[in-house]
């Protein structure tokens, strides 16, 4: 089970066992008049790339994002969504679930409000789940890590104990969420950051922002 999640069963996720069209990274056509060059964007068509930052709760996700929007230039119009508050906003939270105390996601309706937001680019998506959500919605992943004595002082610090504090730190221990991210998605997207103290966290914006860079060089067609 993945950290602090109560949804039951395995989750198929959308468009798995359907055939998918993959571009080419900054592949470059030609119109049929004039021979000129043409972008057409990324993967998907975005303009700009979608991230997913996730992690065992407690890794500095939700930190890492806000300082990636504070950070951000005019090249990159990015939107944050935290899956949490965002299921709460728009209506797709399930039951409560007492054991871990949260409450299930209505996964279907969450993302049919995701499509059209992943479909535009320039998604920042924090959640510590990471196998529900299609593979196309991403274009990387980024993994926190921590070590398991500051995560556990960490996670006792926002009141996690009992069932719900041991689960999460197996999760980490046995790098549970790496493993469901390599496992849900392309191993060359899946990347692993520390993220043990302030120094990692600006080292980890400061790569994730080089990483943006080079995707829309990757990207892009320029006119020669």
């Amino acid at each position: 089970m993945s950290p602090a999640r109560s949804t039951k069963g395995g989750v198929k996720k959308r468009g798995q066992g359907e055939e998918e069209q993959h571009d080419v990274t900054g592949v470059e056509a030609k119109e049929a008049s004039g021979g000129k060059r043409v972008c057409r964007g990324g993967a998907h068509g975005r303009e700009s790339p979608n991230i997913l930052v996730t992690g065992t709760p407690g890794t500095g996700k939700s930190l890492l994002c806000s300082r990636l929007l504070e950070r951000q230039d005019e090249s990159f119009k990015l939107r944050w969504i935290n899956v949490g508050e965002f299921a709460r906003e728009r209506g797709h939270l399930g039951q409560w679930d007492p054991d871990f105390e949260c409450h299930e996601l209505e996964e279907d309706s969450l993302l049919d409000d995701l499509e059209e937001p992943a479909a535009a680019g320039g998604l920042v998506v924090d959640h510590h789940v990471t196998d529900f959500f299609p593979e196309r919605f991403f274009d990387a992943v980024f993994v926190l890590r921590a070590e398991s004595e500051r995560l556990y002082d960490r996670l006792k610090e926002r009141g996690y104990a009992g069932k719900k504090l041991e689960n999460n730190m197996q999760c980490e221990i046995f790098q549970t969420v790496l493993d469901e991210a390599r496992e849900s998605y392309r191993e060359e997207i899946v990347h692993e950051l520390r993220s043990d103290n302030l120094e990692e966290l600006e080292q980890n914006v400061s790569r994730i922002r080089t990483w943006m860079r080079q995707w829309r060089i990757d990207n892009s067609c320029q006119q020669k």
